[in-house]
């Protein structure tokens, strides 16, 4: 018979790096979801409408590039925010056969409803973790997102 591990033996450290960056990411997706919870959007809702609200007027494949999505997956996303009304989907007057996204202003009052719940997840995660380990995780992570590590990581695979 196997031997039933304990839960510290099953979560513990994790050789790979994408493992090791998906299970930290949900994670703290749950956690920030639950402290949204009371506004009734998750996470990558909030993410979603605050990037709009910086971009204003933006197509499907700029919003999916500055938040390093699949356009395929973007659009899934918007579709309940769009149905709730927080989002307007309206044809590019310059390219018809494109989509520009804007946040109505019942969108604008969900991102600002939630600001206050975001800065308590914040917080905790920065108390939890400490102000500088936070701060050098959003460094490397930020990195991680860069052109440069794509290109390093590419070029690395093509060496091997």
């Amino acid at each position: 018979m196997g031997t039933v591990k304990n839960r510290e033996e099953m979560v513990g450290e994790v050789r790979c790096s994408c493992t090791a960056l998906r299970k930290a990411t949900r994670r703290i997706s749950q956690l920030y979801d639950a402290a949204l919870a009371p506004s009734g959007l998750k996470a990558t809702q909030r993410a979603i409408l605050a990037q709009i609200a910086r971009s204003g007027y933006v197509t499907v494949g700029a919003l999916a590039d500055a938040l390093v999505l699949d356009s395929g997956a973007l659009a899934h996303t918007l579709k309940p925010l769009e149905r709730d009304g927080f989002v307007a989907v309206t044809v590019d007057p310059n390219d018809r056969r494109s989509r520009l996204i804007s946040l109505s202003l019942s969108g604008r009052d969900k991102l600002a409803e939630t600001d206050a719940l975001w800065a308590s997840a914040q917080s905790g995660f920065e108390t939890a973790l400490g102000q500088a380990k936070s701060d050098e995780l959003r460094h490397a992570m930020a990195f991680l997102v860069s052109d440069e590590f794509l290109i390093a990581f590419e070029k690395s695979i093509a060496l091997a």
